[in-house]
């Protein structure tokens, strides 16, 4: 780590890198920021915007449940309590005829109500505030580890099922007539969210985390031409937002995540407006 450490700093040779909390959230931001790109132009395409905000309301409910067991990890107690979210919020969506937003609306708002009461029941509910807005100036480097993980988990599902999962997200009976099995991509494509969600929560925030995922994916999709500037725009706009946001706040004394989320909104006008004009051309 040492060595990444001394290479960021003559690549960038900015005062605020003599820390040691900024080298880790400049490098959480180097591997957090491609997984949303990449996660984000998926679930854009499907139109699971509200998931990931739902998966991300869960993570109240998942800290609450690993209190109450005494779990030393309670980041094991997240994961596990949005997975089975995800399978279950998926197997009712299938099994009713309403549709796909009210049902995540009902799991969403009962995830969010049964995590804070649960909490405030407790007395944990300021113990465990801060996952609200994040902190990604908190970051350890074991922690960078799990994210370098996460990051390799993403690509290596995107090199291999991408192709499956767009065909799905286009026309699930053509995808079905291709021999795919669509419940099981839809899930497995759930499990990864619930996953790539709670593994940065703590640092992002329940609050800004879909901000994050969608953003890019969205203003990428504003001035991309085909699939594959789609995805290269938003790991670009990503990683810009990211690494912009990271700087000024630390120059500006403001929360980094709301700082890219806002740094991430402004791309996102300014591409709506690009293809406007575009348009009217």
């Amino acid at each position: 780590m040492e060595v990444i450490y001394d290479i960021l700093e003559v690549i960038l040779p900015f005062d605020f890198m003599s820390y040691t909390f900024m080298k880790n959230a400049f490098l959480a931001i180097l591997l957090v920021s491609p997984i949303f790109a990449i996660v984000g132009t998926m679930i854009v395409n499907k139109k699971m915007a509200f998931f990931s905000d739902a998966l991300g309301h869960s993570a109240l409910t998942g800290i609450a449940i690993g209190m109450l067991l005494g779990m030393t990890n309670i980041n094991i107690s997240m994961i596990l309590f949005a997975v089975i979210f995800a399978l279950l919020l998926n197997f009712i969506k299938n099994k009713t005829t309403y549709g796909a937003d009210t049902i995540i609306s009902v799991f969403s708002s009962i995830a969010i109500a049964l995590g804070l009461a649960m909490l405030s029941q407790s007395g944990n509910f300021n113990k465990y505030s801060s996952y609200l807005v994040g902190d990604i100036l908190s970051i350890s480097e074991a922690e960078i580890g799990y994210l370098f993980l996460a990051f390799i988990l993403t690509f290596v599902f995107w090199y291999y099922l991408f192709n499956k999962l767009n065909a799905v997200s286009l026309n699930t009976t053509l995808a079905k007539s291709k021999g795919i099995n669509v419940k099981t991509m839809e899930n497995i494509f759930a499990v990864l969210i619930a996953i790539m969600v709670m593994i940065s929560i703590r640092w992002v925030g329940i609050l800004l985390i879909n901000s994050l995922i969608i953003l890019p994916a969205a203003s990428s999709r504003n001035i991309a031409m085909n699939m594959r500037t789609y995805h290269l725009f938003s790991i670009l706009i990503a990683l810009f937002s990211g690494i912009t946001g990271l700087i000024i706040s630390y120059y500006q004394n403001i929360p980094t995540g709301p700082m890219i989320v806002i740094i991430s909104g402004i791309i996102y006008f300014l591409t709506f407006g690009i293809k406007k004009v575009i348009k009217e051309k």
